[in-house]
């Protein structure tokens, strides 16, 4: 650990399936600290109080997963002990229970007893939370991961629409949701270790957003894989096509030819779901499309998904996204027009 005057070291976890973006923009960040204020304002050129590290297990350059050369800075055997371990985002599908992590949890496990704060952000949390720590805990990761940690360790409460969660002996644990949401893990490092101001003056310089959007705004409701069991995933593929029929659960029970108890059962076995839950997750998806790339009323789109009650729908859409439709439509409608502009005519 630093002592006072010393660089806080940040060790930054380097796996084949690592991903360069978080690790190397949370690099640039880490060491912009005060320089880059500095430097724009004219003042004498200052280090950081940062000292970021890339580690491996051996040291020893690797190709990340999207093909990027990654040369490290020091393996876990003569890394120093470092104030802060990070996990960036690992390129594995969600659910994925393959080994490949043993080694980088035993480093982990070990910065952390040594009075490390352990970091995490988006699919990272894939690697900290076979440490054990999150037991117990509340803990974030990409929005579409959390539904298979959660029955992959039953004993950590994870939440998708919170972009950023501190928890842990000693509030030791920091965990960023999906996405760019490293942001917010990169900006709470440096306001715990360095002060708030320098933090706000990171932000300022990178134009990073501090009020971000509820992460299941973003989420695609219907992520996952199809289920391994053939008469359930009929039943999704169906749904797809069918989601605004009427009485949707009793037409996929007629379709599964098993008595009903027997098909709630194995539908939710198989995708985590009750299937009424599903299909409203079908719909409400669709219903977000719709609110992206058209002008129809509320009250349309709702009769148009199967909802003959539109105050109903706006709730539960509300309850699922995180947004009402129309605040969802101000925001994404306008995001998709820009990009539409972006991609010119041909588009």
């Amino acid at each position: 650990m630093s002592r006072a005057g010393e660089p806080i070291t940040v060790a930054l976890l380097a796996l084949p399936a690592t991903t360069a973006a978080t690790l190397y923009g949370f690099y640039d960040a880490l060491a912009s600290v005060r320089r880059d204020w500095g430097m724009l304002h004219g003042r004498p050129p200052v280090d950081s109080p940062f000292r970021p590290l890339v580690v491996s297990e051996d040291g020893q350059p690797l190709v990340a997963a999207n093909g990027v050369r990654i040369t490290p800075q020091a393996g876990f055997a003569d890394c120093p002990h470092p104030d802060v371990a990070v996990v960036g985002d690992v390129q594995v599908a969600p659910g994925d229970d393959s080994p490949g992590f043993d080694a980088a949890v035993r480093w982990l496990l070990a910065c952390h007893a040594q009075g490390a704060l352990i970091a995490s952000a988006c699919s990272g949390a894939v690697v900290v939370a076979r440490t054990g720590l999150l037991d117990g805990q509340d803990a974030t990761s990409h929005w579409a991961y959390c539904d298979h940690l959660q029955r992959a360790h039953p004993a950590t409460r994870w939440h998708a629409d919170r972009g950023l969660v501190t928890c842990g002996e000693g509030q030791r644990i920091l965990m960023a949701g999906s996405g760019v949401s490293w942001h917010l893990l990169v900006l709470a490092i440096v306001a715990r270790f360095a002060g708030p101001e320098e933090a706000m003056r990171v932000a300022r310089i990178n134009l990073m957003d501090l009020s971000t959007t509820n992460p299941a705004a973003y989420a695609s409701l219907t992520h996952g894989n199809r289920a391994a069991d053939p008469v359930v995933a009929a039943c999704q593929q169906w749904a797809a096509l069918h989601y605004d029929s009427a009485a949707p659960v009793a037409q996929m029970v007629a379709l599964s030819q098993l008595p009903e108890r027997t098909f709630k059962r194995r539908f939710a076995q198989a995708t985590g779901m009750a299937p009424l839950d599903y299909v409203h997750h079908v719909r409400l998806e669709e219903a977000k499309q719709m609110l992206e790339g058209g002008s129809d009323a509320v009250e349309a789109i709702a009769m148009d998904i199967g909802y003959s009650d539109s105050s109903f729908f706006s709730r539960l859409f509300k309850r699922k996204v995180g947004m009402t439709p129309v605040q969802y439509r101000q925001r994404f409608g306008r995001l998709a027009r820009e990009l539409r502009d972006l991609a010119g005519p041909a588009a």
